[in-house]
C-alpha cells in the first residue's frame, strides 16, 4: 500500500517542471460566453415562438441545458481565478455562469474552493463526500435504498443525477448560509434569490414552454454535470491526508468533447493546482504522468461510469465500498479495484464496523 502524500509535495516539484505562462490568468476564455448566452438566448426566444413542434422544441430544449452545464464549468474555472483576477469581474461572470443553477458565487467559494479543496474525500469535512457505514446505520432513507435491488439502485442514482447538483447547491445553501456574518449572509441569499426570481418571471412569460425553455434544459444540465462530479472522487479512497493523486480520479473524453467541456475531465490536475486554468491540464497531466505514473488515476469516461453502476456508494472504511444489506464489499481505486473486472467479496458485518468513522483519527486513549 503506498503512502499518502500531501497535496503541497506534488505542487512543489510541479513548480519546478512547469512553465511559468502557465499559472497566468487566460481571460480569453471569457469569449466563451458569446456563444453559450447566444444559444440560451435565442433557444428560449425560439420556444416562445414555436407553437406545436414539440419535437422541435424538446432539441432546442436539449441544446440549451448543455449550454447551462458548459456555463457551469467555465463559472467553476472563473470563481478559481483562473480566467480573471478582478473581484467584482470574476463575481459577475461566476453570477451569471451559475445562475441557471440559482447558486451564487460566495455560496461556491465557501463550498467548494475552501471546504472541498481544503478537505478532499474527509468523510467528515468535505461536504461532497459520500456516506459511510456509520450513515446507513444512522439514516432511514439509506436503509430504504439499500434494501432495493442493486440494479434498481444504481438506475435511482442515475437519475437523479439529472437533479442532484442543483438539489445539493441548495442543501450548501442552508448548511453554509448561517455560517457567515450577517451582512454576508444577506448576500449570500441574495445570490440564490435573484436567479430564482428571474425563473419565476420567465416561468410567468412562457407559462407552459417554461418545461421546454428552463426545466427540460435544468434536467440536462444537471446530469451532465453530475456525469462528471460523479467520478471526480467516488470511486476513490476516503484519505485523511489531502492526496490529489489517490483521491481524485481523471477521466478521458474525445478531444472536441473536451475542448467543449472546458477540460473538466482533468480532475486530478484540477485538484493539485485548482487555481491553473484548466487550459493547461493537458500539460498538467503529462508531467504528473511521467514523475508519478504508478500513483495516477485515469480511464475512460464511459467506464468510469459503469463502474459507478457496479459499486455502491457507502464506504465501509478507508479503502473499500460497502453493499451493508447484502455484506459485499468492493475495493477502490489504487486499492484493488478494477473497472474492467469489478468483484465484490462476501465479508460478514459486526457491531464494531463503521462506529469509528473511517478517516477521523482514533481518539487519544492515554
Amino acid at each position: 500500500m503506498q503512502t499518502l502524500l500531501h497535496l503541497r509535495e506534488y505542487t512543489r516539484i510541479l513548480k519546478r517542471e512547469l512553465p511559468e505562462e502557465v499559472f497566468k490568468p487566460v481571460p480569453s476564455r471569457l469569449l466563451w460566453l458569446i456563444p453559450h448566452l447566444a444559444v440560451i438566448g435565442f433557444g428560449i426566444a425560439a420556444i416562445a415562438a414555436l407553437e406545436q413542434n414539440t419535437w422541435a422544441k424538446l432539441a432546442i430544449g436539449i441544446l440549451i441545458g448543455h449550454s447551462f452545464a458548459c456555463l457551469g464549468f467555465l463559472g467553476h474555472e472563473v470563481l478559481h481565478g483562473s480566467v480573471v483576477r478582478a473581484p467584482w469581474l470574476r463575481d459577475a461572470v461566476g453570477a451569471i455562469c451559475f445562475a441557471p443553477f440559482f447558486l451564487g458565487p460566495k455560496l461556491w467559494r465557501k463550498w467548494h474552493n475552501v471546504e472541498h479543496h481544503g478537505h478532499t474525500q474527509s468523510d467528515d469535512e468535505d461536504p461532497d463526500a459520500m456516506g459511510t457505514l456509520e450513515d446507513f446505520r444512522e439514516r432511514k432513507s439509506l436503509q430504504l435504498l439499500y434494501r432495493i435491488a442493486p440494479v434498481l439502485r444504481s438506475f435511482f442514482t442515475f437519475a437523479a443525477f439529472s437533479v442532484w447538483f442543483s438539489f445539493h447547491s441548495f442543501m450548501m445553501l442552508l448548511r453554509f448560509a448561517p455560517e457567515f456574518p450577517a451582512r454576508e449572509r444577506r448576500v449570500v441569499t441574495a445570490q440564490f434569490l435573484l436567479p430564482a426570481s428571474g425563473a419565476v418571471l420567465l416561468a410567468a412569460w412562457l407559462r407552459g414552454d417554461f418545461l421546454y425553455a428552463f426545466v427540460l434544459p435544468l434536467l440536462v444540465a444537471n446530469f451532465i454535470v453530475m456525469s462528471y462530479i460523479a467520478t471526480n472522487h467516488l470511486l476513490n479512497p476516503l484519505t485523511p491526508t489531502n492526496d490529489p493523486l489517490a483521491n481524485s480520479l481523471t477521466v478521458t473524453v474525445p478531444r472536441w468533447v473536451d475542448t467543449l467541456h472546458f477540460h473538466f475531465s482533468h480532475h486530478t490536475e484540477h485538484h493539485i493546482f485548482p487555481a491553473v486554468n484548466p487550459k493547461y491540464a493537458p500539460q498538467i497531466k503529462a508531467a504528473v504522468k511521467r514523475l508519478w505514473p504508478e500513483r495516477y488515476n485515469e480511464m475512460p469516461h464511459w467506464k468510469a461510469l459503469l463502474t459507478l453502476w457496479r459499486t455502491p456508494r457507502l464506504y465501509r472504511d478507508n479503502t473499500s465500498l460497502i453493499d451493508p444489506v447484502r455484506e459485499l464489499t468492493y475495493p477502490v481505486l489504487g486499492h484493488g479495484l478494477s473497472p474492467d473486472r469489478v468483484v465484490a467479496q462476501r465479508r460478514p458485518l459486526s457491531l464494531s464496523d463503521g462506529q469509528q468513522s473511517p478517516s477521523r483519527p482514533p481518539a487519544d486513549s492515554t
